[in-house]
């Protein structure tokens, strides 16, 4: 599942995401959701949420 609707993301759940310095190699990074960022329902580069521990980026897929 991608994480282009906001609906689909959620605090608790484990996400890879992309971090602004790795957009252009496209290193995805693991972690949990600690919060979203993105105030609007759906984002074409991903939903942007702030990981445990603090780290910020884009969904780009939601683990199950």
């Amino acid at each position: 599942m991608n994480g282009n609707n906001r609906e689909d993301v959620k605090a608790g759940i484990r996400v890879l995401i992309v971090q602004k310095q790795d957009q252009r190699t496209g290193k995805l990074t693991e972690g949990t959701v600690e919060s979203v960022l993105t105030n609007s329902s759906t984002h074409p580069h991903g939903i942007k949420v702030r990981l445990v521990g603090g780290t910020v980026g884009r969904v780009k897929q939601i683990l199950p």
